[in-house]
């Protein structure tokens, strides 16, 4: 008899019934497509910011920090204190190894550049170096990924081009230099003729130095296996309290912190353990660059949760009027129920379940509705698909529940308040 009542007013009510459902199933689908996106995204929103550069810097213990952090130049009677080109691979061994999305190691030389009066920094590095694992796995990495929004006219170079330079967009209108000019180097231990490949223009101090292969660097300062530092870019999860204990001494943790802090993707759990698979090194990120990741990232999935939230307000005020409206259309008879005997809460038990059942198919078609506007935001914004996470089907069912509900309150308490002698006498 109970279902046979539902079935009757779910029929009489199609036209209510069906708002009722395209409502429900508007706020699970923005609910939907929110919550992959917020849960998927940060690996891709961290991707994208990967494209403006490190986040992390590596360089020997006993070297200053401070002058190379901040970019104050070393000068050319510095000593020099080196980590060791051969140890680069390592950094793809540590627990994080699919985390590091690219480095490349830097070698400082000072060079006389044409008989100039004062030496101008040489900077070797990677362009696009191809390495062999220690795990057996093969990896592409340097400049030309780390550094793609410079703007480079002419060519970059490859790490073969022994005999070619590039120039930043400084030291070249300073000295009036131009592609394809033949510049002849030299220091201490070597002279030789370099022809400029490139000029870029990077926004930063490097627009004052001159690149070459790492090779040719060490060349020039008569070394071999050393570089004066590594820049990586690193996928990292925003800091939180437990991060910032542990950046500022890890032996301060309990066990279970240490446990929680090592496997999470911290930048400093991943600067740490560089420093355990790079000799005598010191990892420190870049603050400026993994604070604004963090902030970016947090700021994203407030934005997401705000327009979840307010789907589902306006869904539960939706609802609250249609099925307002459909107790005020039946009120004579939920009247007869009353004056029959029937009592509040099998008569409001009765309401929410053609409700849910109403909810639970616009749920249905909204969840699936949204799995397709998450795709045409991860194609639109990232680029790529957004893997659908499990997790948002029990939320969502959740959430659909309770805005039902929520939205049912209001014709509740019309329900309650209703007095069947007024209602069958047509007042």
């Amino acid at each position: 008899m109970f279902w046979r009542m539902i079935r009757g007013a779910l029929f009489r009510q199609k036209g209510k019934m069906l708002m009722i459902a395209f409502t429900i199933a508007l706020g699970a689908s923005l609910s939907t497509s929110m919550l992959n996106t917020m849960l998927g995204v940060g690996d891709k929103v961290n991707r994208e910011l990967k494209a403006y550069g490190a986040n992390i810097n590596v360089l020997p213990k006993e070297a200053s920090l401070l002058d190379d952090i901040y970019g104050m130049e070393e000068k050319k009677s510095t000593v020099q204190k080196y980590l060791k080109e051969d140890e680069l691979g390592n950094i793809k061994t540590i627990f994080w190894a699919y985390n590091i999305v690219d480095y490349t190691p830097y070698f400082n030389v000072w060079v006389d550049v044409n008989n100039e009066v004062i030496d101008t920094k040489m900077v070797g590095t990677w362009f696009d170096n191809h390495m062999d694992l220690p795990t057996g796995e093969q990896i592409d990495t340097g400049m030309i990924r780390l550094k793609n929004w410079w703007e480079v006219q002419g060519e970059w170079l490859s790490d073969s081009d022994e005999d070619s330079v590039m120039l930043g967009a400084v030291f070249a209108t300073r000295n009036a230099f131009n592609l394809g000019d033949e510049l002849e180097i030299k220091t201490d231990n070597m002279t030789r003729k370099l022809k400029v490949k490139g000029i870029f223009n990077s926004g930063s101090d490097e627009d004052q130095y001159i690149f070459v292969p790492l090779k040719v660097a060490q060349d020039f300062a008569n070394k071999k296996n050393v570089v004066n530092r590594i820049e990586v870019s690193a996928l990292t999860t925003p800091d939180n309290d437990l991060a910032r204990k542990a950046a500022k001494n890890p032996l301060s943790l309990t066990i279970k912190e240490w446990e929680v802090w090592y496997c999470t993707a911290y930048v400093s759990a991943i600067c740490y353990q560089i420093q355990e698979v790079m000799t005598d090194s010191v990892a420190k990120p870049i603050r400026q660059v993994a604070e604004s990741e963090g902030d970016i990232l947090n700021k994203t999935t407030l934005l997401m949760v705000l327009i979840t939230v307010l789907s589902l307000i306006g869904s539960a005020l939706g609802i609250s009027n249609l099925v307002t409206a459909g107790v005020m259309e039946r009120s004579a008879e939920i009247g007869l129920q009353k004056a029959v005997g029937a009592s509040n809460g099998k008569i409001i038990g009765t309401i929410l379940t053609e409700i849910i059942l109403t909810g639970i198919a616009g749920g249905i078609a909204g969840y699936f509705v949204g799995l397709g506007l998450t795709q045409i935001i991860g194609y639109k914004v990232f680029g790529s698909a957004i893997a659908p996470a499990p997790m948002v089907i029990p939320i969502v069912v959740i959430l659909i529940l309770l805005i039902t509900i929520l939205g049912s309150i209001p014709s509740i308490k019309y329900l309650l308040k209703l007095n069947p002698t007024e209602v069958l006498h047509g007042r």
